[in-house]
């Protein structure tokens, strides 16, 4: 196959290596522009009709860069020749050639989103073909190692079923109960849990907070965190699908009703009553041993308690989890939420890391409040690091290259050397030649004469359910409100408008509606002229 590639000068020399190594003919057109993504169709056309007569005749095939703004169909129509958007990343190149028989690339979508959106497409048909396999779920129930939650399958050989808690329920209005309900649901939630109030009675809030969140989650398992008996029975009264927690101290008069009802129930090692909490291995798992001979009646999870790092020992929870998998054969419950809550760090990476650990142990559950503010989305995390570690596992792969992932704040790839080197050397060239001023001075701040803005940012239970939202004031009062997911589009709008009348302020308006859009998309609190992010530490 005869491949023209089109690229810029800082691009040029990772394109000519990858067209070196291809096993097809391709032929390297570096554009008089230094940045490739500046390139349009009509300066396209001309350089190709200028300088690759011969090669346009025997063509097969026209790759653009794949940040190019405008549409490839221009060139294809002048030239008549096949002419589609090539990657985004000249260092995807390789893989795109290498692929180009078995995907239909498009002239207005980058090859590399195409593949990413293919990758991503076959993921979740593979997952949901599987969870709508009736016949291999039913026999797969058959296993002692798979149980059914209400209706939802739950086990080893299933992916990791995420427990969202809304923690200290029944100290929240309906509204917020509601809220929060919908949160977990959006973000991929398999059940919803009811959490109490440590050390109180709020047993007769039970029934309302049951019935409240029945009417919003349907079908879904709905389950109470509780070491109370008395809070327990109620909810058994009032048909709750999974009981958090039995214990020695309260399975004795729990049992029966469980039983009666066919109600499982997550196991701890403990007896809180008498203030027991075992901490090696071998403790955990003799303590629970113990518990699970009573509780042999009834179905159940085994939560062998995973501890914040250098607590007890995250090491000694992760052996415990990892002993007791290797000996029973009941389902596992794992506390994600006991470690991201504890620990100073951001929870993406942390609950990608710790599903991971958590599948290779067969765990089944995986369990998070949602809490705090560097943790909020862990459900969302969860949801998507399941699917990763669901897919890894059947692959019998890495999780990496899956389809889907969870990398938000860095890039999956680094610029490839050739690249930079040759952008630090452009750089320099250009700073001989032109001037070089530093920005260091705060600017004078000059009240616009057409009004100002105010800008906040309103989160919804998901990110497309959140939006900017924007007030005009002229001399203190509000004249007009503008909403969007777009910062774009909604400086659009105040130009449309014309509600502005000085440079600067446009400036400082784009800045700020650029920050309240990285806000909403990351569900990080926004307020207005404040840094949305802290600067990293410097260690010297």
């Amino acid at each position: 196959m005869n491949i023209i590639v089109v690229t810029g000068e800082l691009a040029s020399p990772t394109a000519k290596k990858i067209a070196k190594k291809s096993k097809e003919n391709v032929i390297v057109h570096v554009a008089e522009t230094q940045i490739a993504a500046f390139l349009t169709p009509r300066k396209i056309i001309k350089e190709l009709k200028e300088k690759r007569r011969k090669e346009l005749k025997e063509a097969d095939i026209i790759l653009t860069p794949g940040l190019m703004k405008k549409s490839a169909d221009e060139i294809k129509e002048e030239l008549k020749i096949p002419t589609f958007k090539g990657p985004r990343d000249v260092a995807d190149l390789g893989f795109v050639i290498e692929i180009l028989n078995k995907i239909e690339l498009s002239t207005t979508e980058a090859a590399d989103k195409l593949i990413e959106e293919e990758k991503l497409k076959n993921a979740l048909k593979f997952i949901e073909k599987f969870e709508n396999d009736e016949k291999t779920i039913q026999k797969l129930l058959e296993k002692p190692h798979n149980i059914k939650v209400r209706n939802l399958p739950v086990g080893e050989d299933f992916p990791m079923r995420v427990l969202g808690e809304i923690a200290n329920a029944p100290l929240l209005s309906e509204e917020e109960l509601i809220w929060k309900c919908n949160y977990f649901l959006d973000n991929g939630a398999d059940m919803i849990d009811i959490g109490m109030v440590a050390g109180e009675d709020y047993s007769h809030k039970i029934p309302e907070l049951i019935s409240i969140l029945r009417k919003e989650i349907g079908d879904k398992p709905l389950s109470i965190d509780t070491l109370s008996p008395n809070e327990i029975k109620i909810a058994i009264e009032n048909n709750i699908d999974l009981v958090l927690s039995l214990d020695l101290g309260n399975c004795d008069e729990l049992i029966p009703l469980l039983k009666n009802k066919n109600i499982p129930a997550v196991l701890l090692p403990t007896d809180f009553k008498k203030n027991i909490v075992p901490h090696t291995p071998d403790e955990r798992i003799s303590t629970m041993e113990k518990l699970m001979e009573k509780a042999k009646s009834i179905e159940f999870f085994g939560d062998l308690i995973l501890d914040p790092v250098n607590s007890i020992s995250i090491v000694d929870s992760i052996i415990a989890c990892k002993k007791f998998k290797e000996t029973h054969p009941y389902p596992l419950f794992f506390g994600v939420g006991n470690v991201s809550e504890l620990l100073d760090a951001d929870s993406t990476g942390l609950n990608a890391l710790i599903s991971g650990i958590a599948m290779e142990l067969r765990a089944s559950v995986l369990f998070t409040p949602d809490e705090s503010g560097k943790c909020w989305n862990s459900v969302y995390e969860l949801a998507i690091a399941s699917k990763m570690m669901f897919l890894a596992k059947h692959r019998g792969s890495i999780a990496k290259d899956l389809g889907i992932n969870l990398i938000t704040f860095k890039d999956r790839k680094k610029h490839q050397y050739e690249e930079i080197k040759v952008e630090i050397e452009e750089s320099e060239k250009l700073s001989q030649k032109i001037p070089t001023t530093i920005a260091n001075k705060e600017p004078k701040f000059v009240m616009d004469k057409k009004g100002s803005f105010k800008i906040k940012v309103e989160h919804g239970t998901r990110y497309d359910k959140s939006k900017i939202v924007v007030t005009h004031y002229k001399k203190g009062n509000p004249t007009l409100i503008i909403e969007g997911h777009s910062a774009s589009k909604i400086y659009n709008e105040i130009l449309k408008k014309e509600l502005i009348s000085r440079f600067e302020h446009g400036a400082y308006l784009g800045s700020e509606l650029q920050k309240a859009e990285i806000a909403m998309i990351q569900s990080k609190e926004y307020i207005q002229d404040f840094e949305l992010f802290k600067k990293p530490f410097i260690l010297e």
